[in-house]
C-alpha cells in the first residue's frame, strides 16, 4: 500500500475519530427506545465535545428513527420517539482541526429480521462500491459511479433512497471554497471523471453514501464514510 498524501491522512485520521466517537456512543448506551430524535443527537453532540472539544460541524448532524429513515439528508422531517423495535441512524459530519469527517451508520433495536439484514446489506453495498472505485477510479464519471451504487439495491432487494451516493470532502468550508454544484456529488447528472483535480488544483476525495429503503415497510438504513482514502 503506497503511503497516503498529508491531505489524505488528515481526511483519514478525522474519520478515525469519527469512528472512534461512534465506538463510544454504543459503549455508552446512549441508544435506547423512548428517547427522542433531538434528545439523542443533543446526547452525541455533547459527548463529542468531552471526548474532542469540538463543537463545529460543516452539515447539520441527522438522527433519524422510524419512517424517517426513508428520507434524504435534505429533508427536515418532524422530531420522533425511538421505539423498541426500530431501526435508525446517524449521519454527523464532525470537524477535526479544520479537517472534515462524514460518517454514518444504522443500528437496529429489536431482533426484526428485515432490519437487520438492511443493517448488513448496506455495509455490503459499501464495500461493492468501494472496490469498484478502487478498480475504475481513473475513468468514472460521477454519474456512472451513481449509476452503479444505485443499481446495487434491487440486488440486495431494495430500493435506492437519495438522488446521490455522495459528495467531495476536505479541509474546512470545502463547500464555500468549491460549490454546491452537481458536479462535487456523485450524481446522476455529473459528467466529469471522479480522478480530475478540483479548482485549487487538489486531487478531489469522495465520500460514498449507501441509503436504502423500504418503502412499504416505512423504513431505510444508512451507511457513509471515506471512499478515495
Amino acid at each position: 500500500m503506497s503511503e497516503l498524501s498529508p491531505r489524505k491522512q488528515q481526511l483519514l485520521e478525522a474519520q478515525q475519530k469519527a469512528e472512534h466517537l461512534f465506538r463510544e456512543i454504543e459503549s455508552r448506551g446512549l441508544i435506547v427506545s423512548e428517547k427522542s430524535e433531538q434528545v439523542l443527537n443533543d446526547e452525541v453532540y455533547e459527548l463529542a465535545f468531552e471526548m474532542f472539544g469540538i463543537r463545529k460541524y460543516w452539515h447539520k448532524r441527522i438522527v433519524r428513527t422510524g419512517k424517517n429513515t426513508l428520507l434524504p439528508y435534505r429533508e427536515n422531517p418532524p422530531d420522533l420517539t425511538i421505539r423498541s423495535d426500530d431501526i435508525l441512524f446517524f449521519d454527523f459530519g464532525p470537524v477535526f482541526e479544520d479537517w472534515e469527517a462524514d460518517f454514518g451508520r444504522t443500528y437496529v433495536l429489536g431482533k426484526d429480521p428485515q432490519k437487520i439484514k438492511l443493517k448488513n446489506d448496506i455495509e455490503s453495498a459499501w464495500n461493492d462500491g468501494k472496490k469498484y472505485y478502487d478498480e475504475h477510479k481513473d475513468e468514472l464519471t460521477g454519474a456512472q459511479y451513481y449509476q452503479f451504487i444505485s443499481s446495487l439495491a434491487p440486488k440486495y432487494g431494495w430500493e435506492f433512497g437519495n438522488i446521490h451516493c455522495g459528495h467531495l470532502i476536505g479541509n474546512f468550508p470545502h463547500e464555500r471554497i468549491l460549490g454546491d454544484e452537481v458536479h462535487n456529488y456523485l450524481h446522476p447528472d455529473n459528467p466529469i471523471k471522479l480522478s480530475e483535480l478540483d479548482i485549487q488544483g487538489n486531487p478531489r476525495d469522495w465520500i460514498l453514501e449507501v441509503h436504502f429503503v423500504n418503502k412499504e415497510r416505512t423504513f431505510g438504513g444508512f451507511f457513509e464514510q471515506l471512499l478515495s482514502v
